[in-house]
């Protein structure tokens, strides 16, 4: 068997269908590698494909009308992207960029669509996954209408550490590494305002701050920021 099938198996979408359709699966799956900093699809572009992270971290974003980034959200290992082309036979709406070496699977819009009319359940994971994006989305859009940099800030790390955090011994640690720059684009401000933000988070011993993860110490003062 396939070990692109084991790999299969651990995606929520098509966790449910037997080793034969699986395979069936499997054989549409084209895999291809990027590198570090490499462009998956760019917003605006025909969109062909649906893709699916099986090693490393994709950003997907896009760029406001003054040039600036605003990053949507981060792909993790398992789950799928760009799935909103496969209803609407549009353009990408966003671009992604691998952020980290990936190892990535893409199907064909017009074999993913035969898949999903003959296991109509996948039809219903996608409306899923398209509805927790939705919300998400909804979400940022309410913080940067509603909350000032530090709320957002606060509001943007309380909801990455729900989604990923991982406990360890100095508190919940957010391990995707992210940048200064990466959470600046995320809550839309500028590099310089986001690293005041921590450095007050910091001093009030709400986290720390490595290279690579942060780490909320203080759940409850961090909430305060609220």
């Amino acid at each position: 068997m396939s070990d692109y099938i084991e790999y299969l198996k651990k995606i929520k979408l098509f966790c449910y269908l037997d080793d034969q359709q699986l395979s069936e699966v499997d054989r549409l799956i084209m895999e291809r590698n990027y590198q570090k900093g490499r462009i998956i699809f760019v917003e605006g572009e025909p969109g062909e494909a649906v893709y699916f992270l099986r090693e490393g971290r994709v950003k997907i974003s896009k760029q406001s009308d003054d040039g600036r980034e605003q990053i949507l959200h981060f792909i993790h290992p398992g789950e799928m992207f760009a799935e909103v082309v496969l209803f609407d036979g549009g353009d990408y709406p966003a671009t992604a960029e691998a952020v980290e070496d990936s190892r990535i699977g893409l199907i064909k819009n017009l074999e993913m669509e035969r898949i999903t009319m003959d296991n109509p359940g996948i039809a219903l994971g996608i409306l899923k996954i398209m509805s927790r994006r939705l919300r998400m989305a909804q979400k940022q859009i309410n913080d940067l209408a509603l909350m000032d940099t530090s709320r957002r800030m606060a509001s943007t790390l309380l909801f990455l550490a729900a989604e990923q955090g991982t406990s360890c011994e100095r508190g919940l640690a957010i391990d995707i590494s992210l940048t200064n720059q990466d959470l600046a684009s995320m809550i839309g401000t500028s590099r310089e305002t986001a690293n005041r933000i921590l450095s007050d988070m910091r001093r009030q011993k709400a986290l720390e701050v490595d290279r690579k993860q942060i780490i909320i110490t203080d759940m409850k003062r961090l909430k305060s920021w609220l």
